[in-house]
């Protein structure tokens, strides 16, 4: 994608959304790695519904090692590979406590020492919990960058330092959730809805998806 339309797509996205927000719910910076690292292969919807009770009373590491791992298995029991993401929240919760005094560290090497976290996680907290410019490519993001062309790339990491050099500012803060919201509501995995995409003319994704046909009803004789 040329220079001008990548500023173009953006800008487009930002005047639908000028202030885009994570999805998952969270109340301080433990709270949003323990909801990102939930929400691998699950929905936010899924994480939010499991962890509305959970945080009211669990928002520290301290509070989480307390509760063990059985005890937050019945809090995430709905959600997918629910056993073994209870053992890394609560190995992750000891490490922040005995290597880094409780706190959430706001280095991405440091929050990829954690168990359970990932270089896509990682990311998600540097951006949202610490204001950092950084490009977490999940499956929509992945779809969307190869796809619309503004970032291709055969793995994930090469979708995001393709991304990291293409987006330029003022986009750079909330171009991930731009593009995860994008890819979630709108360039779908299966039947992209390129008839009321906002960037479809930018886009070179072919052919575009056609809106699908409704059948007028007849009025009653």
């Amino acid at each position: 994608m040329k220079r001008a339309d990548v500023i173009e797509f953006y800008a487009r996205l930002a005047a639908a959304d000028p202030h885009p927000e994570t999805e998952l719910a969270w109340r301080n910076p433990f709270t949003l790695v323990v909801a990102v690292a939930l929400s691998a292969q699950a929905t936010d919807v899924s994480v939010n519904k499991a962890t509305r009770l959970l945080f009211q009373d669990v928002d520290t590491p301290e509070k989480m090692v307390a509760l063990g791992e059985d005890g937050l298995k019945e809090h995430i029991r709905t959600i997918g590979l629910f056993n073994s993401k209870a053992k890394n929240v609560i190995a992750l919760s000891q490490m922040l406590i005995d290597d880094f005094d409780s706190e959430v560290p706001a280095d991405r090497d440091a929050l990829e020492r954690l168990p359970g976290v990932g270089r896509k996680t990682a990311n998600v907290v540097m951006n949202v919990a610490f204001g950092a410019e950084t490009f977490a490519v999940d499956t929509h993001i992945f779809r969307v960058g190869n796809r619309t062309g503004l970032a291709r790339g055969k793995t994930p990491l090469a979708v995001e330092l393709k991304l990291d050099k293409a987006t330029p500012q003022p986009f750079r803060l909330h171009a991930h959730h731009w593009l995860i919201l994008h890819g979630r509501y709108v360039c779908k995995a299966r039947r992209p809805e390129c008839w009321r995409c906002i960037v479809a003319d930018l886009c070179a994704f072919k052919p575009k998806t056609p809106a699908p046909i409704t059948i007028p009803i007849a009025p009653d004789a």
